[in-house]
């Protein structure tokens, strides 16, 4: 056998304790009685650390040299390339540290949990000092070994080869473009309206139906997945099982709607990755900026545009039995557009989003430096809420403890929903371009010619090649700001 027939068996076992992995973080959020966060937690980090001590055998290196100098194709070639992007990781730390961050994040999550129901920071912080602690002792192993700032050593494990230097220029631009922006758009709804929302209740049930009626229309396959609640929405499990969430106010059918729309696009970007390299790194998904390109593109791209929602909002009228001048087409295009300046960054609409998102990432690296410290993150929240988005949260429910991604672990993660909203307005403007019966298509409800170019240009690529790359390859340039801001102008300012 060779040296990286080797590697692909080495390779298929520890993509299967992931996938075990991810479905019982999957019932950690949906249906774990609290009780079970102890065991849970073990048995993560078991799986945790088995994956790991696979990477840690003393062949693999070996392997993985021998391998180098083997006849391989395109996929082969960036399969070992994968490889060893993992492997560089996995042995600049040690198993125990793994073990412990594992441990860590877990206990974390759950106690975020309930920070956040009783809105209390203080019931959160001894726990997140701890992941943040461990974090930062993983960040400076991976510097030391990658020759790199511990910023970018954990931004390489959300999207590969990516530099905070790259990003601050891509969020300079929007920085310094989108605050006056944000004024004009804000002037001219104050001027034209904003679109009143439909007043409810709106049954969870209705709106359960409804959404999964807007993925089978998607082509999401529910033979091979499902979706459920949770305090947070997000998509997990495996490619032929995926597990995405949603939540649910009876209120705003909006809220579970878009999110749940979302999602989708995660999902379908999972369920057509490459079958044949199923359980190999370079079947995965490229990153997380195309990823949540996909997501993004489905949510904000596709959903919020006339030519979709000429086609949903009879479906959304029919469901709850609207009637009235709330449930008209151009009311609810005015409410589906609405800009303002709120304080939760899942339902922020496209041109404050970046904002939200500039504000973790500085943060963030102000966490993992040390320069700021975690008793101190609320009020350094306060403070960048309103210097960017001119609010101030009343309450750390709707401040500092409205994400899960710091307790969980993933610092570095943020800036890719920014790089994703760039990424899917090229992707968007291209599919356009190349299919001239799009948007009649999705005024019909006819989304298999988006979803199949979306499948063409990134879902079956894998990680074939990289982000900018991928995004060269179907849309003519590399990752930028251009195309995202046109965009925004054509949607809220001329449209």
């Amino acid at each position: 056998m060779s040296a990286y027939a080797k590697l692909e068996q080495l390779f298929h076992k520890r993509s299967v304790l992931s996938g075990a992995s991810a479905i019982l973080h999957w019932d950690n959020a949906v249906m774990m009685p609290d009780g079970g966060a102890e065991s849970r937690s073990e048995q993560l980090a078991t799986l945790g650390l088995m994956s790991h001590e696979l990477l840690k055998g003393p062949a693999v290196e070996n392997w993985l040299e021998e391998a180098s100098s083997e006849t391989l194709d395109e996929w082969q070639t960036a399969n070992l390339r994968e490889m060893n992007n993992q492997w560089r990781h996995g042995n600049a730390v040690e198993g125990s540290l793994v073990e412990a961050l594992s441990r860590a994040t877990s206990q974390c999550e759950m106690t975020w949990r309930a920070a956040r129901e009783e809105n209390d920071f203080s019931v959160l912080q001894e726990e997140l000092e701890k992941v943040v602690s461990l974090t930062q002792e993983m960040a400076m192993a991976k510097a030391e070994a990658f020759g790199v700032t511990a910023y970018d050593a954990l931004l390489d494990q959300f999207e590969p080869g990516c530099t905070a230097e790259a990003i601050d220029v891509l969020f300079d631009d929007l920085g310094a473009f989108l605050p006056g922006f944000l004024d004009q758009v804000l002037e001219k709804q104050r001027v034209n309206g904003r679109g009143e929302k439909p007043e409810g209740p709106f049954p969870i049930e209705v709106q359960r139906d409804l959404g999964e009626a807007f993925m089978r229309a998607l082509t999401f396959d529910f033979n091979h997945g499902r979706l459920d609640t949770s305090h947070h929405p997000f998509t997990g499990g495996t490619p032929d099982d995926v597990r995405l969430t949603t939540r649910y106010e009876e209120d705003d059918f909006t809220q579970s709607l878009m999110g749940t729309l979302h999602e989708t696009g995660h999902a379908l970007y999972e369920q057509n990755l490459p079958l044949k390299w199923r359980h190999q790194p370079v079947g995965q998904a490229r990153g997380m900026a195309m990823h949540e390109s996909q997501s993004l593109l489905i949510e904000m791209q596709l959903s919020r545009g006339p030519e979709f929602l000429q086609y949903a909002i009879p479906i959304i009228r029919d469901a709850f039995k609207g009637e009235g001048e709330n449930w008209t087409f151009a009311n609810l295009k005015q409410f589906y557009h609405r800009v303002e300046r709120g304080f939760i960054r899942v339902d922020a609409d496209e041109v404050t989003y970046p904002l939200h998102v500039i504000l973790r990432y500085r943060l963030e690296k102000a966490l993992l430096s040390g320069d700021l410290k975690v008793k101190d993150l609320p009020g350094a929240w306060n403070e960048g809420m309103m210097s960017l988005l001119g609010v101030t949260p009343p309450n750390d429910r709707l401040g500092c403890l409205q994400d899960i991604h710091w307790p969980g672990g993933a610092i570095g993660y943020f800036p890719t929903y920014t790089m994703g909203a760039l990424a899917a307005a090229q992707l968007f403007e291209a599919a356009r371009n190349d299919l001239s019966n799009m948007n009649a298509d999705i005024r019909a409800g006819k989304f298999e010619p988006l979803v199949g170019w979306l499948k063409k240009h990134v879902h079956q690529m894998g990680s074939l090649k990289s982000t900018d790359q991928m995004l060269e390859d179907a849309t003519g340039k590399k990752m930028g700001t251009d195309a995202f801001k046109v965009h925004l102008t054509d949607r809220y300012l001329k449209g």
